[in-house]
């Protein structure tokens, strides 16, 4: 489905334009633009499938192939990206905490430091899967303040991240991070893993992913979020004084 429908973004999408975060309507494209803010606000460009409901009613469960066609015209201060999520928390205040759940192309500038598979940068271009919300994921929760002081120690990390790490469902690669050409970008989700493609090329193949329901989101704002396994939290928003952008062509999803 095109994003954009003649002049007008496509009926199906909720939109999200919170402080310098816009979204503009290109004659082949939607452009998700964050621009002039500080370290004061934080700012948001999004369209996404599930505002308004329930996560029980979240659209979108396995298996399922979605391809998006998208490109990146500038560096980005903050995070981006696109694919299913459970919107476990917004900057915003206008949800329930909850844990996350999530399989998508995810990209997050520095300071922004998520090493939550062994081996892949905390931060930059990658493709991930994450389900904290399951019984194998709560199981390790009365652990986890001796899971942080044990993987503080890197004998101990490499014995013990490995398993919780597979609790998670947790898998991830790192990719070439998206340029000023429209490229496509395709993830098949099935019952119990990924696989994740650019330009029809395997990246990735994961061996677990979450079950769903998720909602469709593609974003770009301007948050950096810092959680290590060795205990390191934070969360901050960057100045933007020009203007960061995507751009989206196209998206579509496909029950398979």
């Amino acid at each position: 489905m095109d994003v954009v429908s003649g002049s007008r973004l496509s009926h199906r999408w909720r939109v999200m334009q919170a402080s310098g975060g816009r979204l503009v309507v290109m004659p082949d494209a939607l452009r998700f633009v964050v621009a002039g803010v500080t370290t004061r606000r934080y700012a948001n460009a999004q369209i996404d499938d599930y505002t308004g409901l329930p996560r029980e009613r979240f659209p979108w469960r396995p298996p399922l192939r979605m391809t998006v066609v998208a490109r990146i015209g500038t560096p980005i201060a903050g995070t981006a990206g696109f694919g299913f999520w459970n919107a476990p928390i917004s900057p915003l205040g206008k949800v329930l905490p909850v844990l996350p759940a999530a399989v998508w192309f995810f990209y997050a500038s520095a300071p922004s430091d998520m090493p939550l598979a062994r081996g892949v940068p905390g931060s930059g271009w990658k493709v991930a899967t994450i389900d904290a919300t399951t019984r194998q994921a709560w199981a390790w929760a009365p652990a986890a303040p001796l899971v942080v002081l044990m993987n503080r120690l890197p004998l101990l990390y490499r014995m013990v991240w490995p398993r919780v790490q597979r609790a998670l469902a947790v898998s991830e690669a790192a990719i070439a991070p998206p340029d000023a050409m429209f490229r496509e970008y395709t993830l098949e989700w099935f019952n119990g893993g990924a696989r994740f493609f650019v330009e029809g090329q395997l990246v990735h193949e994961a061996m677990c992913a979450p079950h769903g329901p998720l909602g469709f989101v593609a974003w770009v704002d301007n948050q950096w979020l810092i959680a290590t396994p060795d205990g390191r939290f934070g969360w901050g928003v960057h100045t933007v004084t020009g203007a960061q952008w995507m751009d989206v062509a196209r998206v579509r999803i496909t029950p398979s």
